[in-house]
């Protein structure tokens, strides 16, 4: 298991952004698996939507990403990289994701070559598929302080 400080030492992300509390299955540079408690204080929720709390579909893809981001990261060829968005494809959303709902956030590698590789993904609460689809990455040397 990884948890959320260990989280912050594999992938750049942090609070507010940082949407996976841990890693509860991984199998470095292939699959992973992990949680994002969904609470009502959450920041997205002030705004979406007033009087109907609903995680955005964007953020969802987001925290399923991250787990894909550990999960490439673990490998050692990778470590140090930073992982950055290629695509979304075929992206489908199934039910929302509402406070006090448990995301489990999977991600499976499907093919890499060289810095570009793509996975399938899914979001499911309490075995209920929430969203699924297939996103794809590169995997880059940013310079510090991230510019370009």
């Amino acid at each position: 298991m990884i948890e959320a400080d260990q989280i912050e030492a594999i992938i750049p992300h942090r609070y507010p952004f940082l949407l996976v509390d841990r890693i509860v299955e991984i199998e470095n540079g292939r699959r992973g698996v992990g949680i994002k408690n969904v609470t009502a204080n959450e920041w997205f929720f002030e705004g979406h939507f007033p009087g109907r709390k609903v995680m955005p579909g964007v953020l969802i893809v987001e925290a399923m990403a991250q787990v894909a981001a550990v999960t490439l990261l673990r490998d050692a060829d990778a470590a140090g990289k930073t992982p950055m968005f290629g695509g979304i494809e075929q992206m489908r959303f199934r039910r929302p994701v509402v406070p006090g709902d448990q995301l489990r956030l999977e991600f499976t590698l499907e093919k890499i070559r060289g810095p570009v590789g793509k996975g399938s993904v899914r979001a499911t609460v309490d075995g209920q598929l929430a969203a699924e689809g297939t996103i794809s990455f590169a995997l880059v040397d940013l310079p510090p302080g991230g510019g370009s």
